[in-house]
């Protein structure tokens, strides 16, 4: 019986302002199969550091992530 831990990204949204919902699964397999499985999710604003992101996610922040994307993120953030 050989149980191995797998982390991966399985899911990414763009939303409408630009953020970018990401969910990460954790997985524990047993002989190949899933015994177990875990979810979490976060989410990358405009504008954010991406470097610690899995590339797939870093690809699509650099396409959606545009300077007018994070301007008007940013310009929505200040209260009225």
């Amino acid at each position: 019986m050989a149980l191995k831990k797998v982390i991966s990204v399985d899911l990414i949204e763009v939303i409408e302002n630009g953020c970018v919902q990401v969910r990460t699964k954790t997985a524990i397999m047993e002989d190949g199969k899933q015994i177990s499985g875990t979810f979490h999710r976060h989410v990358v604003v405009p504008g954010a550091d991406v470097s610690g992101e899995d590339v797939k996610v870093q690809a699509i922040c650099a396409a959606v992530h545009t300077t007018d994307v994070i301007a008007t993120y940013q310009a929505a953030q200040i209260p009225a």
